[in-house]
């Protein structure tokens, strides 16, 4: 699909070890279900700590994930956290929403609770 078919993308950093990471997958992937206008890309942070990524896809693979997901092989991603978003401290989980109509962006660096997704894409229109 073409980005004007899903306007608003949501990009989520995370981690299998990182639990709060593990506890607010449930919420992307029911937005990602449910919305067809909601592009959700998880971008895994594992390499960093563990570069295995036969880890990553063997809990993909047991936990059912549909959404799009990316292992950033990175040596260094203190290097670019900045370039996310210039308040990320580099804790996760962190989840960037991007309205690519508007251009107005939302940055979450905490676990999403239960409507934090619908709050935050209403403030991305």
């Amino acid at each position: 699909m073409a980005s004007t078919d899903q306007p608003v993308q949501i990009i989520n950093f995370w981690a299998t070890w990182c639990a709060p990471c593990v506890k607010e997958l449930p919420l992307l992937e029911k937005l990602n279900r449910e919305r067809n206008d909601v592009k959700v890309t998880l971008v895994s942070m594992d390499m960093d700590l563990d570069p295995n990524p036969e880890k990553v896809y063997k809990f993909i693979s047991r936990k059912n994930i549909q959404s799009r997901v990316v292992i950033l092989n990175e040596r260094d991603p203190n290097s670019w956290i900045s370039k996310i978003d210039t308040s990320w401290s580099g804790a996760l989980p962190a989840t960037l929403i991007i309205n690519s109509i508007t251009g107005k962006r939302r940055f979450w660096e905490r676990e999403l609770h239960e409507g934090d997704l619908e709050r935050l894409m209403e403030e991305v229109k």
